[in-house]
């Protein structure tokens, strides 16, 4: 019985430790991003950014191959060439070794192109996709300025290395449900990758980078009557907000101002960029990712049977800005593509009240 009052301190200090254990141990880092005394500032941690920053390096560019005039064309030359026909031989093989380089460096040229069979033959899926993924990055680059400025991305951006990008999503199940008279998870209370590793929907990024869910459920007025929006829909924004803070590093004053999150005209000029960003994923899913489903092999998919798909943790892998900010278009052009108009998205000058659209 004597030790009794120390088995109450043990057990506070264990339970001290386990309140703790989720917290990130000081010293922390603060920059100031906004005006001072309204809380706009970036806080970090540099045993976490630090390492992060330095990965953030570029292959070495294969040396530029000259072109006199009147150099034959790739199209011209090779057979089968639907994407990068209108390059120079040279540029276009040189193009092809950056993209073996990029994406499957280990496995060569023959990851898509089938041993034996002519360089034409389109047997295996994974020239399939490659295909279908050279003429999205150039669209990308092309429409999508609004995003991705004049900085751009290149197969390197996503896959550093790797055949499969290292994040990208698929759709969860949801947890088993004990059905009967038991409530609905609605895909709840299972934590979730997606969203950060909180017991928020583990299919949030469905909603918002494939679906077109309503994404602001903020009200004009305190205590709204009427209001359309639910606990549920705020619940899930909130899911997508944690999804995109941990996928570029930064808090949620990156893109919001302090004093009323809901303000466009108050707001950073982040926000407006991630306002794009958004319809841009949506847009490359549904165009180029999903009509793909039939090309992969069961191997390739998730538990649903959907294709892998893309995210901000895609390209951008924890850091703010991708491969912090350096440009690989300088050196392959031929990536930046001809724009096609097919991608313009509205600025949201005129969305600055709680009912402005997705």
């Amino acid at each position: 019985m004597k030790n009794t009052p120390h088995r109450g301190l043990l057990a506070a200090a264990l339970s001290l430790c386990a309140l703790l254990a989720g917290c990130e141990r000081p010293p922390m880092e603060s920059q100031q991003t906004g005006y001072r005394g309204t809380a706009m500032g970036q806080v970090s941690n540099p045993r976490l950014t630090e390492p992060l920053l330095a990965a953030q390096t570029l292959p070495e560019p294969l040396p530029a191959v000259p072109a006199p005039p009147g150099s034959p064309l790739a199209k011209d030359v090779f057979k089968n060439v639907k994407v990068l026909g209108d390059l120079p031989v040279g540029e276009f093989t040189r193009t092809m070794q950056a993209i073996t380089n990029w994406v499957s460096p280990q496995q060569g040229c023959a990851y898509c192109h089938a041993q034996g069979a002519e360089l034409s033959d389109d047997s295996l899926y994974t020239k399939v996709v490659a295909r279908k993924m050279l003429t999205m990055t150039r669209h990308l680059n092309a429409d999508w300025q609004s995003h991705v400025q004049q900085t751009g991305v290149t197969c390197y951006t996503c896959h550093r290395g790797q055949p499969v990008p290292a994040a990208v999503w698929f759709n969860q199940d949801g947890g088993k449900h004990a059905g009967g008279a038991s409530a609905l998870g609605y895909g709840q209370n299972h934590p979730s990758m997606q969203a950060g590793l909180t017991s928020l929907d583990v299919n949030v990024l469905s909603r918002y980078l494939v679906g077109a869910e309503p994404i602001r459920t903020g009200t004009p007025q305190a205590l709204p009557m009427g209001s359309p929006m639910t606990i549920r829909q705020t619940e899930n924004t909130f899911g997508l907000m944690i999804h995109m803070s941990e996928s570029l590093g930064v808090n949620c004053t990156h893109c919001h101002n302090t004093r009323s999150h809901t303000e466009w005209s108050q707001s950073p000029l982040a926000r407006t960029q991630a306002y794009h960003g958004i319809r841009m994923a949506r847009e490359l899913n549904n165009q180029y990712l999903l009509p793909l489903t039939s090309v992969f092999p069961d191997h390739r998919k998730g538990p649903g049977g959907d294709v892998a798909k893309i995210s901000c943790a895609t390209c951008h892998q924890g850091v703010n800005k991708p491969l912090a900010g350096q440009s690989m278009l300088k050196d392959h052009p031929a990536l930046g593509g001809v724009p096609m108009g097919s991608a313009t998205a509205t600025p949201p000058a005129a969305a600055t009240t709680a009912a402005a659209p997705n």
